[in-house]
């Protein structure tokens, strides 16, 4: 088999940032790569379960909602990817990104999606407090992110 190209990257070269991971005729997929990997420490399943339905919900309610394709965790559990059209820049993505980062960061509402057994499907394992601090953290890295910076380290 082929190896697929996020195994191609040299994860002991790689920190924290905002990535292009692969471009798929009109799909741009994203690495919003929140920890350093390898590094024993990795996001919490309930925090970032959080995360994601905050995240999902402030993208998919942004002007760019029809550009966004989806948003999910890694399984190794070190950030998400994020997938979009490429009719969005990626001057847009990071500043939808940082936008994101300001209003998880500052959300202490219900999370949406989480309220009942019908809306999620592992809605008993959430975390707002950790999800607060994840954006916080990642709002951080991607404050001065330019495009420049998108490109994995060699």
């Amino acid at each position: 088999m082929n190896k697929i190209t996020s195994f191609c990257i040299d994860h002991d070269k790689l920190g924290k940032g905002l990535y292009v991971s692969r471009i798929d005729g009109d799909v741009i997929t994203y690495d919003m790569r929140m920890v350093v990997p390898n590094a024993g420490v990795y996001l919490e399943n309930a925090g970032l379960h959080t995360f994601e339905h905050l995240l999902a919900t402030y993208v998919r309610n942004s002007k760019y909602s029809e550009q966004i394709i989806y948003v999910g965790p890694m399984g190794r559990r070190t950030g998400f990817y994020f997938l979009t059209r490429d009719t969005m820049s990626k001057e847009e993505t990071i500043k939808l990104l940082q936008e994101a980062m300001a209003f998880i960061s500052d959300f202490h509402d219900a999370i949406p999606g989480a309220q009942e057994s019908k809306e999620c499907g592992n809605y008993l394992d959430h975390n707002l407090e950790q999800a607060n601090v994840y954006a916080k953290d990642y709002r951080e890295v991607i404050k001065q992110w330019t495009v420049e910076d998108m490109v994995y380290p060699e």
